[in-house]
């Protein structure tokens, strides 16, 4: 079972974008949701890739699985063609407005993204180890580091 633990946002460049919100919603103790809004301060935004990295607790958190860079305009275009990126793009897709392809205009959302959402990708589509765990996203414009999105989560 997957339990939200704790949700970073950290914009690395405030003239590019910035975060409205960035939470982890607790509704009673069986539904928690995480969301977010970047607003885009340069648009539109033609030349994205992302950074997915995925890390588990040992004695700090140390790499685990996957750490792949996906070009993002190329990715959407054809999401078939890095099965990795798709397996890690399907954790928050059904609740993004990132399902177009580039330019990106305005804000990037992810609303209300529910942990038994996560729950049945990390139990049914690819079975992870017990642990603590971090989904680290690197959002890259134009070959400039412009954001991190780090969610913290544990799998009992």
């Amino acid at each position: 079972k997957v339990e939200f633990t704790n949700i970073k946002c950290t914009s690395l460049d405030k003239d590019f974008t910035d975060f409205d919100y960035c939470f982890l919603k607790s509704v009673n103790r069986t539904y928690k949701y995480i969301s977010l809004r970047a607003k885009l301060l340069k648009t539109p935004v033609t030349k994205v890739k992302v950074n997915i990295e995925l890390q588990k607790r040992y004695n700090g958190y140390r790499p685990f699985l996957y750490n792949v860079t996906v070009d993002a305009c190329r990715f959407l275009k054809n999401p078939q063609s890095n099965p990795i990126a798709k397996y890690l793009y399907g954790f928050f897709k059904n609740h993004s407005n990132m399902n177009h392809t580039c330019p990106f205009s305005e804000e990037i959302k992810v609303e209300k993204l529910p942990v038994h959402y996560m729950n049945q990708h990390v139990t049914d589509v690819l079975p992870f180890p017990k642990g603590d765990y971090l989904f680290r996203s690197n959002w890259i414009a134009y070959d400039i580091n412009r954001a991190k999105v780090d969610v913290y989560f544990t799998l009992s």
